[in-house]
């Protein structure tokens, strides 16, 4: 099989060059019908490859259709003539003399045993692929995603872990590089909720890059993951139609249409969603004096109701000049309106736990997305194979505009405190200028050199305002917390690295230099800020083949970390007025050295793959909860002369601490049977942190809080894919998220599954399917903060379970599980060893 896939990768792509190329000859046809020898049932989607005998280059070819029957047009000439499907014994007829139209007749294919486990290694698992300069986990077709977002796409991703709030750690690391189609994107610029825009069912394959090369930005400590989306490659007009309702109230749809020529592609993939998302949270409080006594309680008890309409849409067309140069425009636009509530109540307590007051906080949010994105690409092939020169430009701009009304009763009393009001508009316009060059040399092209060039220039403009709404509808800003901030960063990079093979072994060195142009700008206050500083990133990987089904790794590169969204919008969260949240506009990169060592060995049901790695940080962002030093002095109506009084808490990132992350991860899958599937990933990671932290407390009091943690942390997935009678198939993933520790919170375990059933019906041209995201509605996070006078336990849930029934319909595909799964994976072998 292994030489199936790329024989027929390649012929598609060639396709329109042979036919291009065959002289002043009568075309003649080529016919023939093929048949699985046992059933004698029509084999749809078999390859049929001619190769000239003279010039071997020269390659043709063409597929079956639903009756088995192939028809191809071709030169005279003497051939090989090959007939492959996968999963099954190929039929081969060396030089043969085609100098007419023939009939090659009726042709039997037989199944290969040998290669039945190893097609469930294509089409239904994950597969783990160790490349010189990285490592890429290519998604399975995943039941428990169907109707669901990227999001839930990349829970289900080994060493890929993302939180309650849907922030995506890589390794337990939120520095995380996200690329779409190998580039930056509008869907993963302004925030999660963004990302979360991009439908599941859009999504072929994920790429998990742990140590990237040269070639990539520097951009991301912990590593890069790679979004590619579905492009079918399959002649003609083909496509899918998906529908999808749940509860909590959710539902949908999605277009997927193709239109591939010799000369040219179209594509789109259409996506519209409503979805509700409850969720819920708690802050139980407890305040202290300066000697350590309890002066008062506070609990406080949220609940998030969030509705979201979004249309999705890319389109793009693909047009070949000839054999060896392409240019692709694509266009993405993307909107989304949400009416979101945080209902917010609080109970006040003095020492004795006597109840003071009780009162509710209501906050009403209309929300307004929109991304807007256009990209161009060219592409030249140089007759020496991976030759390749590769242009890219790409503009993007993204909106999202935030207008909140703030509420707030004491109840039993029913008196309404000031009306507040906050306006958030936010507006990002991105460009990028991309050029690589890749150069093979040397025998056998073992060897290959690389240069580029990537230019990124961002403009984030954030207007806030904060103020009281009067009743007659006059808002009064308030100017201490509002402001204007403009940030811009322009970065130009270039890059170099080197890469050959000797025999077994491989060795690949790059250098990367990134000229950074940062400049902060609060407008009402008139502070402005630059930062400009120069860095370079080396690189090098060194990889050994024990055989086709061993390989190590080993690799070091130098990383950073950018501030980006939430860390530098400045102003605050306001649905709680005691418990906020504030980006940093001045935060500076974090700087990572990043050692890996890698190990992958196959067997014919068994894959398993491990890594150990050791990153050390500079200036790593940290979160920190600190007392502002204000009040909420609230009015107790049963004792006037005794108000409550609440310290108000921000939690703020800082360029706090260095920081020495050393871990192992494991990856095993095993296929005991055909169409069985038992996957299980562990991370576990030693993370030591140093670094300490000067604030004023509530008392104004200097405090030098010391923040050195050792902790040991570590997480846990499990998947189970079985077909079940009735052919149906079965799958459930669990995830366990071990406690972790830092100086001011302690974060206990988490536990979550999911599951998912699926059935093809309408003669497998359809597919039913059911899931239930978070089973035990346990996808919480819970965690203890203690600051010098304040202790708060906290619960978080962003979502509650979610079920999904899902129905899809494709038309003009394979109707065949094992030739659908074939085809998603058309573009998961092309990478050479030394692309990135």
């Amino acid at each position: 099989m292994n030489k199936v896939l790329p024989v027929t990768l390649f012929l598609l792509s060639l396709v329109g060059y042979a036919q291009g190329a065959q002289g002043p000859q009568e075309p003649i046809k080529i016919t023939g019908t093929v048949l699985d020898q046992e059933t004698n049932q029509p084999l749809e989607y078999a390859t049929l490859v001619l190769q000239s005998v003279r010039n071997p280059e020269k390659i043709t070819g063409g597929i079956t259709d639903a009756s088995g029957k192939f028809e191809v047009e071709t030169a005279p000439g003497n051939y090989n003539v090959s007939v492959e499907y996968i999963s099954y014994k190929s039929y081969k007829l060396n030089n043969q003399s085609l100098r007419s139209s023939t009939d090659l007749g009726l042709i039997r294919l037989s199944l290969d045993v040998a290669q039945l486990a190893e097609v469930e290694v294509v089409g239904e698992r994950t597969t783990v692929e160790l490349r010189l300069d990285k490592k890429v986990y290519n998604v399975g077709s995943d039941l428990t995603v169907k109707g669901g977002s990227v999001t839930d796409v990349l829970s289900n991703v080994p060493s890929v872990s993302v939180d309650v709030e849907g922030n995506i750690s890589l390794r337990g690391n939120e520095s995380v590089r996200i690329l779409i189609n190998g580039k930056p994107s509008a869907l993963s610029g302004l925030s999660p909720e963004a990302l979360q825009q991009l439908p599941a069912d859009a999504i072929e394959k994920v790429e998990v890059i742990t140590n990237p090369s040269a070639r990539y930005d520097a951009e991301g400590t912990a590593g890069i993951l790679n979004i590619i989306l579905k492009q079918s490659k399959t002649a003609g007009v083909n496509g899918s139609v998906n529908v999808y309702t749940g509860h909590p109230e959710t539902y949908g749809g999605s277009l997927s249409l193709n239109l591939r020529r010799d000369n040219f592609n179209i594509f789109t993939n259409t996506t519209y969603r409503y979805r509700s998302g409850p969720g819920n949270a708690l802050f139980n409080q407890e305040n202290f004096d300066s000697n350590g006594n309890t002066l008062s309680y506070q609990n406080e008890i949220r609940d998030y109701q969030r509705k979201d309409k979004s249309f999705n849409t890319n389109v793009g067309f693909e047009l070949f000049f000839d054999e060896s140069s392409s240019i692709t425009n694509s266009f993405v636009f993307s909107k989304s309106n949400g009416d979101n509530s945080v209902d917010v109540d609080f109970s006040n307590f003095d020492a004795n736990r006597t109840p003071t007051i009780q009162r509710n906080r209501f906050t009403m949010e209309d929300e307004f997305e929109e991304e807007v994105q256009y990209s161009l690409n060219y592409q030249k092939k140089f007759e020496r194979e991976g030759h390749t020169l590769t242009f890219d430009y790409q503009y993007s701009k993204g909106i999202d505009n935030e207008n909140s009304i703030i509420e707030e009763v004491i109840l039993g009393d029913n008196i309404a405190l000031d009306t507040e009001r906050t306006i958030d508009d936010q507006t990002q316009v991105s460009q990028l200028v991309q050029m690589d060059y890749v150069l093979p040399f040397g025998k056998d092209n073992q060897s290959q050199f690389e240069l580029g060039y990537r230019g990124t220039f961002n403009n984030n403009n954030t207007d806030f305002d904060f103020g009281i709404q009067q009743p007659n509808g006059d808002f009064n800003s308030d100017t201490n917390f509002s402001n204007e901030l403009n940030y811009k960063e322009y970065v130009n990079a270039a890059y170099a690295q080197l890469g050959s093979k000797f025999n077994k072994f491989s060795i690949l060195g790059g250098l990367r230099m990134e000229a950074s142009d940062i400049g902060i700008e609060l407008v009402n206050s008139n502070e402005l800020t630059n930062k400009d500083y120069v860095n370079w990133f080396p690189s090098i990987f060194l990889g050994y083949e024990f055989s086709e089904k061993e390989q190590i790794t080993l690799s070091y590169s130098k990383r950073l970390r950018r501030p980006r969204s939430r860390f530098i919008n400045p102003f605050p969260s306001r649905s709680s007025n005691t418990n906020l949240f504030q980006g940093n506009a001045d935060l500076d990169p974090t700087f990572t050295d990043s050692y890996d060592l890698g190990y992958l060995k196959r067997w014919d049901k068994f894959t398993f793959t491990t890594s150990g790695y050791f990153n050390r940080s500079t200036g790593v962002f940290q979160f920190v909860s600190r007392e502002t030093g204000d009040f909420v002095t609230i009015e107790n109506p049963d004792d006037p002369q005794n108000p409550i009084v609440v310290p108000v808490q921000v939690r703020s990132p800082i360029n706090l601490a260095t920081e020495e992350r050393l871990g192992m991860e494991f990856t095993t899958t095993y296929t005991p049977k055909r169409n069985w599937r038992l996957t299980w990933n562990l991370n576990a990671f030693y993370r030591d942190l140093q670094g300490d932290y000067t604030y004023t407390n509530s008392q104004d009091e200097v405090i030098v809080q010391n923040f050195d943690a050792d902790n040991f942390s570590w997480f846990t997935r499990f998947s189970a894919k079985i077909p079940l009678p009735g052919k149906i198939d079965f799958q459930t993933n669990f995830f366990y998220m071990g406690p972790s520790e830092d100086a001011q919170n302690t974060n206990k375990g988490m536990l979550s599954s999911d599951l998912g059933l699926s059935k093809d019906i309408l003669k497998d041209k359809g597919s039913l399917t059911l899931n239930v995201g978070d089973i035990f509605n346990s996808r919480k996070r819970r965690s203890d903060t203690r600051t010098e006078n304040v202790a708060t336990y906290s619960e978080f849930q962003f979502r509650q379970r979610q079920i999904t029934l899902s129905f899809q319909y494709r038309f003009n595909q394979p109707q065949n599980k094992n030739d659908r799964n074939r085809q998603g994976r058309s573009g998961g072998g092309e990478d050479m060893d030394f692309e990135g």
